[in-house]
């Protein structure tokens, strides 16, 4: 049997029922779009969340008090009361830790504000001028806080635009308004450009006023510090400013055994890394439930072709008469099995880009094809069609010709 002639056999096996065909692929349409969407969704996720963390500061790390936990970041995540950071601690890491860009102190906690009438509830930090540096900090109107601010104990704030929606009509130029935290007056002296928010925080809701005022009127007059971040020279430093922070405060806290830390050292490419395994497993977790109506689309078209190979049983038994191969009959029924699923896989890509597509111009989630995603599912269609057309292909080629001219 030629390629022609094998081709011809397929298209005509194939439109001689075109509702069961449609009906057939659909299994696997509906498989492989899932499966694309499923992936598009789990990936863009991945990639949502790594921008947001880098988004956090250029090469980030950054130190909390209290004993060890896992990782969290934001405006206020990972925070702890333990009072084990000092003013101490970010002066010898400042001056003794080598490959250091910045180094920013913080206090934060959240506090009710209010404004001309109107209140929000939103994270406070105190920072110093190196805070903008070290967390990529721009400001959109106006000027951040500086070192003279804090100096000075100046009243000043700077705020994040959800913020200055919250307590300020539209319009309305924030910069020179008075807002109230904790019943003392701060003047609004900036406001950050928006960062955009995460399943974790709002990096836009957020108030930064100078770290004396904070430590002074907020927390009663206290030294500690909330974190401590630090800016490595380059990537490839984090590694080794990590150690030697580490080791720095082990020494300066009198701890011999690193388990019994009273501080947090985190890392922002650990970060990225764990939450690029969690969103990882998220992804293949989608991805193998939506595989599971790739597997109900092959068993469809076991079906259909079992149920051709009855119907053609006569058609089979004449071929075989008049010299066709077991081979021959091999192939031809393995080709219109595979037709199938790569047909549907085909339109299934299709209709899985353009969801994919669709739903993230909505804005509902945040999708990212790859290519080799759509190469698998494609690939995964293919060998459905060998795996489950195999077994009716060799059934119809090993049907005796006699017998098969008597079935009725």
């Amino acid at each position: 049997m030629t390629t022609k002639d094998l081709l011809h056999e397929t298209v005509s096996a194939l439109t001689a029922n075109k509702v069961r065909t449609a009906l057939t692929m659909l299994g696997i349409i509906i498989g492989i779009s899932s499966v694309i969407v499923m992936v598009a969704i789990g990936q863009g996720a991945q990639g949502s969340i790594q921008a947001n963390i880098q988004q956090l500061g250029s090469n980030l790390i950054e130190i909390f008090p209290g004993a060890q936990r896992s990782f969290g970041y934001g405006a206020s995540g990972g925070r702890g009361n333990a009072q084990t950071l000092t003013p101490g601690d970010a002066q010898a890491i400042s001056s003794q830790v080598a490959n250091i860009a910045a180094v920013s102190p913080e206090v934060s906690g959240r506090y009710q504000v209010t404004a001309k009438g109107t209140n929000t509830n939103t994270a406070v930090t105190g920072v110093t001028a190196a805070y903008a540096d070290v967390h990529n900090i721009q400001v959109s109107d106006g000027s951040f806080i500086t070192d003279q601010n804090g100096a000075s104990l100046a009243h000043v704030a700077v705020i994040g635009p959800t913020t200055a929606s919250d307590l300020f009509a539209s319009g309305t130029d924030p910069v020179g308004q008075t807002i109230a935290i904790k019943g003392i007056q701060f003047t609004v002296v900036g406001e950050t450009v928006s960062k955009g928010s995460s399943g974790f925080n709002n990096q836009d809701d957020v108030i930064y006023i100078p770290l004396q005022d904070a430590q002074l009127f907020l927390l009663g007059n206290t030294t500690y510090y909330t974190t401590i971040s630090i800016s490595a020279a380059s990537a490839d430093d984090m590694t080794q400013v990590q150690n030697d922070v580490t080791s720095l405060l082990l020494g300066r806290h009198h701890i011999s055994d690193p388990t019994q830390a009273d501080f947090n050292v985190l890392n922002q490419a650990s970060i990225v890394s764990a939450a690029s395994s969690v969103t990882g497993t998220f992804t293949l977790l989608l991805a193998a439930v939506a595989g599971i109506s790739l597997v109900v689309g092959g068993i469809g078209i076991m079906n259909m072709m079992l149920t051709t190979v009855t119907e053609r049983t006569r058609e089979i038994g004449l071929r075989k008469a008049i010299g066709a191969r077991a081979q021959d009959i091999n192939v031809q029924f393995l080709a219109e099995a595979v037709a199938l699923t790569v047909i549907g896989g085909g339109i299934g890509v299709f209709l899985g880009w353009l969801v994919s597509f669709i739903v993230t111009r909505l804005g509902v989630l945040q999708t990212s094809i790859s290519s080799s995603s759509v190469l698998l599912a494609f690939g995964v269609s293919a060998v459905i069609g060998i795996v489950f057309g195999y077994y009716p292909a060799r059934r119809a080629s090993k049907l005796n010709p006699i017998e098969a001219l008597r079935y009725e």
